[in-house]
């Protein structure tokens, strides 16, 4: 029994989910801060740059390279997927858990920057599987596109009277 594969659709989800929570953090960030009359600096201003950024702009990348070199489908980019995506949760999880702790004033336990290591320990395995699927992807022989079909005569004549 082998595993679901990944689709081009899912990377299209993936970035509309990263661009709404990215957003949606910014405003978590503006009002959590305001509420708890809190100007320093804290990790929760740089969640909604990370979630639209890794998140949104790089599964719309890897959405436009998909389409280019058809990579959804293979267990590579399922598991690019998986552990891109985790790797993103890990540590804007761990960012969020350290942001609100610093707001409020509380002590960071130590634990939560080794989780955002293992976050990024997550993209970076996700970004070498990318890398790994592109490099084959680059090495296969170029397909032949298919050509566009000619016209019938029909249609050429439609054509060149409407002109």
């Amino acid at each position: 029994m082998s595993a679901r594969r990944v689709t081009m659709r899912a990377s299209y989800y993936a970035a509309h989910t990263y661009m709404i929570t990215g957003v949606v953090s910014g405003l978590f960030y503006r009002e959590f801060t305001k509420i708890n009359e809190f100007t320093g600096e804290t990790q929760l201003a740089v969640i909604h740059t990370h979630l639209l950024a890794l998140g949104m702009l790089g599964f719309l990348i890897v959405l436009a390279l998909d389409k280019q070199f058809q990579l959804s489908g293979t267990r590579l980019y399922t598991n690019f997927f998986w552990f891109y995506n985790a790797g993103i949760a890990v540590t804007v999880g761990m960012m969020g858990v350290h942001g609100c702790l610093t707001v409020l004033d509380d002590d960071v336990p130590k634990a939560v920057p080794a989780m955002a290591g293992a976050g990024h320990i997550l993209l970076t395995v996700g970004l070498i599987l990318l890398f790994v699927l592109l490099g084959k992807r680059l090495k296969e022989p170029v397909r032949e596109q298919p050509s566009p079909e000619q016209p019938s005569p029909e249609e050429r004549e439609r054509a060149t009277s409407s002109i």
